[in-house]
């Protein structure tokens, strides 16, 4: 296997480490691989367009989020009661209670 190095300004190094903070990629060079297979299968938006936001792909992706949002229902409860019971609920499933 070929190996590559990149140099990426700040601003692209930080959306790659979100990207793979959010766990579905286990670290930079399995969310760039994943990226040229989807080039490769033609799953990226072409070039030609602006922004990702001008796709009908991302405008399906945004109506089908605040669906899903909605659908979810409202919580009618102090948000830092909500945020408090997200963090314990976490500690307690890594044992740290």
């Amino acid at each position: 296997m070929g190996e590559m190095t990149f140099n990426f300004p700040p601003a692209l190094m930080r959306w790659i480490e979100a990207q793979v903070a959010e766990g579905r990629y286990a670290d930079a060079g399995d969310y760039l691989r994943d990226l040229v297979r989807r080039d490769q299968d033609g799953l990226l938006p072409d070039c030609e367009v602006d922004s990702a936001e001008e796709t009908p792909e991302y405008i399906a992706w945004v109506r089908e989020k605040v669906a899903e949002g909605l659908a979810s229902g409202v919580i009618h409860r102090d948000p830092r009661d909500v945020l408090d019971e997200i963090v314990a609920t976490r500690h307690l499933r890594r044992g740290e209670a």
